[in-house]
């Protein structure tokens, strides 16, 4: 098809060239005394336009000349760039490939070939990123004075960068991670605190900064960014519910009075609190230090739904309920006596249910409870052993020593 392009062509400027120059009969003459030559005007356009050809031919010959030191400087040039480059794509390879000297060797070529020909095209962070790339290889060397050095300068040069470029913000989170590495909790926290407020909510950077404050113990801090990840689906449910609650134990468990573990339990958020065994557990831990009162009062609402809860969520509110029943006062009699009836069956229930009546010195509603969860067939032999106590217990405060001892026979059977 080329061809028959350029056929036709030439067929077109034939034919012009044969109607414009086949009935020109001008003539040029041209003196150079003593000499005349005189020439067709066809002949003479011809020469002139080979004349230009020839003078263009040199002028270009005569430049290319000329250029051919600075050509010749652009192509040294040009490969050193491709070199630098190369050695850059080898040091991410190396890495990659887990052969972390060669890699911190690839990266420091770069840089060296870069310090030697500072008129080279280079993107403004090829050199931070081969800081970056020597400092990851060398973290995996577990060299960390050299690392750091390295991570130094690549800070240095990012200060004289504009803000909010991609390879600085991958320099934070490297500095916070091998912070983490480190268990330097506070550097990873401070390296965290300085990335934008839409960058710090990312995925990866919500995953060092729990891991910051688990390590240095602050599990509120903690518990609010796991919060933050389960929405942004960084766990499966079943984990994220697991490392929540664990979270929010840990933080009861860091309470040392009364006055601490309820500003801890108001800080933690309405679905911690409506977990029945982070209640459970703050129950328990204001047992420990007296507040019988605000535990009852966290463990209530989930008294009020008992029936709802799973077997083993409902065993860790009764647990927690026994260890504050002293001063347990009679509002609570009719929840207790409605959560029986809802449960007719469950003898765990029927025992904390006869420990509370007990409580209050009711002391035929206790009997009957507890002997109701002692003979069940259904209670494991150390619920049977703790009703049957307590049964003699009652029987010896009522003065039945052969009742009392009875039951402790019986107790002891449960074995």
């Amino acid at each position: 098809m080329r061809q028959v392009v350029w056929l036709l062509a030439m067929f077109a400027v034939a034919v012009l060239a044969a109607s414009t120059f086949g009935a020109n009969d001008g003539l040029v003459s041209v003196y150079w005394a003593p000499w005349r030559v005189d020439l067709s005007i066809n002949v003479f356009v011809l020469l002139l336009l080979a004349a230009g050809f020839v003078g263009h031919v040199l002028v270009g010959a005569v430049s290319s000349l000329i250029d051919l030191p600075q050509r010749a400087r652009q192509w040294r040039t040009q490969q050193r760039e491709q070199a630098a480059q190369k050695s850059l794509r080898e040091a991410i390879a190396q890495l990659f490939a887990g052969r972390y000297g060669r890699a911190h060797k690839a990266a420091q070529q770069a840089l060296e070939i870069r310090a030697q020909s500072p008129d080279l095209k280079l993107e403004p962070d090829f050199p931070v990123l081969a800081h970056l790339l020597s400092a990851s290889a060398l973290h995996r060397l577990q060299d960390q004075v050299r690392r750091d050095e390295q991570l130094s300068r690549a800070q240095a040069l990012l200060s004289d960068m504009p803000s909010g470029t991609a390879v600085g913000e991958g320099a934070r989170m490297l500095a916070a991670e091998w912070a983490v590495d480190d268990r330097d909790a506070e550097r990873a926290l401070d390296q965290l605190a300085q990335l934008p407020a839409g960058v710090a909510r990312r995925t990866h950077a919500l995953r060092l900064k729990l891991q910051a404050t688990r390590l240095a113990r602050q599990p509120l801090e903690a518990l609010k960014t796991a919060r933050l990840l389960a929405k942004h689906q960084g766990f499966t449910p079943v984990a994220a519910q697991g490392l929540l609650r664990s979270l929010a134990v840990e933080a009861i468990d860091t309470a040392r009075d009364a006055d601490q573990l309820r500003r801890i339990w108001l800080q933690l958020d309405a679905a911690d609190r409506r977990d029945p065994y982070v209640a459970a557990r703050a129950a328990r831990r204001a047992a420990e230090v007296e507040a019988l009162s605000d535990a009852r009062g966290w463990l209530r609402p989930h008294w009020e739904r008992l029936a709802e809860l799973g077997e083993r969520e409902r065993s860790d509110v009764l647990e927690a309920f026994v260890e504050v029943l002293p001063g347990l006062p009679a509002d609570w009699l009719p929840l207790l006596e409605s959560s029986v009836e809802a449960l007719p069956r469950d003898a765990h229930l029927a025992y904390v249910a006869g420990r509370a009546m007990a409580e209050r010195q009711l002391w035929g509603r206790a009997h009957r409870l507890l002997e109701s969860a002692a003979t069940s067939s259904e209670a494991h032999a150390a619920l049977r052993m703790k009703a049957w106590r307590a049964l003699a217990e009652i029987a010896e405060s009522e003065g039945d020593e052969a009742l009392a001892q009875r039951c402790y026979r019986e107790a002891a059977r449960s074995l």
